[in-house]
């Protein structure tokens, strides 16, 4: 990174490297700052750049659809577990508040039962995204209310969240992949870690060290790779997401009774550590342009590496969840119903109620939503705890094929 004029966030990051005991930090610790710093991080600003207009787009901008099947999936949830009250609702990154403004608003029209006795809380820490989303949750919400004339909604830490409190369905779509990243590399058959440090003019630049912490070789034991392997090429660079392990740890003691859904793009750690991927997954987004340096545009663009799914399916087993199945995106929605909604566009009084330009809009946005080669692609994960046995034994509807 070369900047004559270095912003208020690299000088902060270049002081926290100048007091460390060798001059650097894990690039978990530098990803962690220029993503998620109180104030000057990327997600700390309410205008950070997420939809049409910002960095990146997510399956909630395509429209409603997304929450609206997302509901539907709660309502079964909630009736296989006999109706429970209250049922949490627990989503994990809330974005812009568009989901929860579409999953209550659904409910509220549809099935007015199922409403009454939700609770709905958002976890997220950065104070500009709770900023942005009470704006929009008051504005898209104005009148939907339970019978005590409340929006059912609050947010909340994990920190605040009792252990064995929750009876309902934790979820998150898009928010492990944000979540910061150790990077490892394969120097002469030893693995090693890569650190943030700065040169004589203040620049970050990475160097290469031995490990900062001894979970990062027992990760690779967790989800089965051999590292060592001869196939593996000198060189060979990835990441670990230790992060990824403890969000699962504190979301299954949270859990006492029911789900945990997890969307986000991601491999199996088969695919995830090919020697082919000998660069690893890490991509930066910056006005719909991604690339591989996150040393520009710092605290101004987001930065991701896709999801080892299989660390969260291990690292779920050991914390007492039980895994109900693993899809694609594409897959679960149309199982959901999807299907039918691109067919009821061209067959029902809501295609013909709208204009032509309209319904190929709608029609386009539903086909993203499966394209499995973008957002359709994207896994979905289904973990639950504390079922009892004909609750485990009723197939959630979403992780059966949809017919033909």
């Amino acid at each position: 990174m070369k900047s004559q004029n270095k912003n208020e966030l690299e000088t902060l990051i270049a002081n926290r490297i100048a007091q460390t005991q060798h001059q650097r930090i894990t690039f978990a610790e530098y990803m962690d700052l220029v993503l998620y710093h109180p104030q000057l991080g990327y997600y700390a600003s309410s205008t950070n750049n997420i939809g049409a207009q910002g960095d990146f787009i997510t399956s909630p901008h395509l429209g409603a659809d997304f929450g609206e099947l997302l509901a539907e999936q709660f309502v079964e949830m909630w009736k296989i577990l006999n109706r429970p009250t209250p049922f949490t609702l627990v989503e994990m990154g809330a974005g812009q508040g568009l989901v929860a403004a579409d999953v209550l608003s659904y409910l509220h029209k549809q099935y007015p039962d199922f409403f009454e006795v939700i609770e709905y809380l958002i976890v997220e820490k950065a104070a500009g995204m709770i900023s942005q989303q009470q704006q929009v949750l008051q504005r898209l919400l104005p009148n939907v209310k339970n019978q005590h004339g409340k929006l059912p909604l609050r947010w909340s830490s994990f920190e605040e969240i009792p252990e064995e409190s929750i009876i309902g369905c934790c979820f998150s779509n898009e928010l492990v992949d944000a979540l910061p990243v150790h990077q490892i590399v394969l120097n002469k058959g030893q693995l090693q870690e890569i650190y943030v440090t700065t040169d004589n003019e203040q620049d970050f630049i990475e160097v290469v060290g031995e490990l900062s912490t001894p979970q990062l070789a027992e990760y690779f034991n967790l989800v089965g790779v051999q590292l060592s392997a001869d196939v593996y090429p000198d060189g060979y660079r990835s990441e670990v997401n230790l992060a990824a392990l403890d969000w699962m740890s504190t979301v299954a003691q949270r859990l006492k009774r029911g789900y945990l859904l997890t969307i986000d793009y991601g491999y199996p750690a088969v695919r995830y550590y090919n020697p082919i991927r000998h660069q690893g997954t890490l991509q930066c987004y910056y006005r719909h342009r991604h690339h591989d340096n996150p040393y520009l545009y710092i605290g101004q663009q987001d930065i991701t590496a896709h999801v080892d799914f299989t660390a969260l399916e291990c690292q779920g087993e050991l914390c007492g969840l039980q895994q109900l199945g693993f899809t694609k995106q594409g897959l679960f929605f149309m199982a959901l119903g999807l299907g039918n909604r691109i067919a009821n566009l061209s067959t029902t009084s809501e295609g013909k109620n709208q204009g032509i330009q309209a319904v190929l809009q709608r029609r386009e946005a539903l086909h993203k939503m499966i394209d499995p080669m973008g957002l359709g692609g994207f896994g979905v994960l289904v973990q639950s705890k504390g079922l009892l046995a004909e609750e485990s034994a009723q197939s959630l509807k979403s992780l059966r094929l949809p017919a033909m």
